[in-house]
């Protein structure tokens, strides 16, 4: 157990080596160009006021400075160091310690810099407690604005960190950080305290009248010379901040409208924007979704039927009258070939058959509007106009014939086309419907494909179909004998290809079965 807890007490950084180095560099260096600063304004701009000890004053303030540094900043990087480490096991500490952390840092590195001022201030103020204040106000200044420097450092080295501890939270709803606040937080980090620190300067000026007009020269100089290198650096950080997630949600939004839904943006940002960044994903997640399911969808019912039904505001029940062509086809001897193989065989046998039926039928414009068993029902010219639907569907089984024969040798199966007026809608109820086609080419297309399967080539087509067709689909078709088909009182001249005209009755294959429909 004393092992286990042991285990359970170990701690680890949450940032990688790559990061802990540069964040050491980004301490180190804001904080040295701080220093630049107080040091070039404590010792050659200041003391202002009656300080009789200038050179003193200047000596021990020359003495502070690099002192100071070298003992502040190792200890700042030491305790910023440790505040990065966190259990192993405990993730929502990891989480909050890489999110606040650019802010921990700050308030590390702002601690300091306030002892500096307090130090400095009170040695100075051993001189001249006006000289103490002045002392002081200038280090705060140069502090503030070296924190508002390692704040946007900070942010953007922490950003994979970021990343990946935002991983498991894709909806974002953890983030509590505002744009407002950080907006206003750099300007006052950069411009308003800087400014301030001027302000200040011409109050002193005005009150006592005792600086000398180069002193304050120099000073304004050096003041308003840092506030405008800090003030451009906030602004841009600040700026970039706020770019870089819209920047990187704008090419994702690109992609998106160019189809690729495969595509995600990372969420490393803490505020509004790591919203943002979050919602874009969980809007691509459900396009992705609703991309499934309406593929899903069209393979069930049909691509064009599935793209009509989105299209449509309301779908209502009932259809309206159409000029359609139907394809009706339908595997010979079924039966006695589910009863002499596996069920295993006949479904795999069954979807290499329908396999070859879609195709051919999409390839011509048709769609498949159901599934019977081991025959299926093709319909051209609904939901979508097209052109010619009668000259398609004769092509279709013409070409569907010589395709079986060829890539399904194993069955034989008949194949019937008409074409007519016919109505087609949504059948059914509102809880459950479907696209279908009703009216007289359908009955006909069965009973042609019951027909069919005792004919030499197992097409047959119905004469008014071909009458329908183009010319160039048309030659293709021999007209035959007028007959009654069953459950029909007219008439139906049929019409067979032309290779099959005075072509014999094939002899059945030995694995088909002698059944016959």
């Amino acid at each position: 157990m004393a092992r286990l807890r042991r285990l359970r007490d170990r701690r680890r950084s949450v940032i990688d080596w790559p990061a802990r180095l540069l964040l050491a560099v980004v301490i180190v260096t804001a904080n040295l160009m701080g220093a630049l600063v107080v040091a070039a304004l404590t010792i050659f701009v200041l003391p202002v006021g009656p300080v009789d000890e200038v050179d003193n004053v200047r000596m021990l303030n020359a003495a502070l400075v690099p002192t100071y540094v070298l003992v502040a900043v190792p200890l700042g990087m030491l305790f910023v160091g440790l505040r990065f480490r966190v259990r192993e096991d405990d993730r929502r500490a990891e989480r909050r310690l890489v999110l606040y952390g650019p802010l921990r840092m700050t308030l590390v590195q702002g601690s300091f810099w306030v002892m500096a001022a307090v130090v400095f201030g009170v040695l100075n103020g051993t001189f001249s407690v006006r000289l103490g204040f002045a002392v002081a106000e200038t280090i705060l200044v140069g502090g503030i604005t070296t924190c508002a420097l390692t704040y946007l450092l900070a942010e953007r080295i922490l950003r994979q960190a970021a990343i990946r501890v935002l991983a498991g939270d894709p909806s974002g709803s953890r983030l509590k950080g505002s744009v407002l606040v950080r907006f206003v937080l750099f300007w006052a980090l950069g411009t308003a305290v800087p400014v301030t620190g001027l302000l200040a300067a011409g109050l002193t000026e005005l009150i006592y009248r005792d600086i000398p007009a180069e002193q304050l020269s120099f000073l304004v100089l050096a003041v308003g010379g840092a506030a405008l290198v800090m003030g451009f650096l906030t602004t841009v950080g600040a700026a970039r901040a706020v770019a870089d997630p819209v920047r990187a949600v704008r090419r994702a939004l690109q992609q998106v409208e160019q189809g690729e839904l495969e595509v995600s943006v990372p969420v490393y940002d803490g505020t509004e924007l790591g919203q943002l960044q979050a919602g874009f994903n969980t809007m691509v997640v459900g396009l992705r979704e609703r991309d499934r399911l309406r593929d899903l969808f069209g393979r069930q019912v049909g691509h064009d039927v599935a793209s009509a039904s989105a299209a449509a505001s309301e779908v209502r029940l009932g259809g309206e009258t159409r000029m359609v062509a139907v394809l009706f086809v339908d595997l010979v001897g079924s039966t006695t070939l589910a009863a002499e193989r596996p069920p295993t065989e006949v479904v795999a046998l069954l979807n290499r058959f329908f396999a070859v039926v879609v195709e051919v039928v999409e390839s011509c414009g048709g769609w498949i509007n159901k599934f019977e068993g081991d025959a299926a029902l093709a319909v051209f010219g609904a939901p979508n106009d097209i052109d010619d639907p009668a000259g398609r569907a004769l092509r279709a089984a013409r070409e569907l014939a010589a395709r079986l024969e060829v890539e399904v040798p194993e069955v034989f199966a008949g194949i019937g086309v008409s074409a007519g007026e016919a109505v087609a809608g949504y059948i059914g109820d509102v809880r459950r419907y479907e696209y279908t086609v009703i009216g007289d080419p359908v009955n006909e297309a069965a009973r042609l494909t019951e027909l069919s399967k005792t004919v030499p080539c197992r097409v047959l087509a119905a004469g008014g179909a071909v009458d329908l067709a183009g010319a160039a689909e048309a030659e293709h078709w021999v007209l035959g004998d007028a007959v009654t088909l069953r459950g029909r009182a007219k008439p139906t001249r049929l019409a067979t290809p032309l290779p099959c005209a005075g072509r014999e009755e094939p002899r059945r294959r030995k694995s088909q079965g002698a059944a016959t429909p």
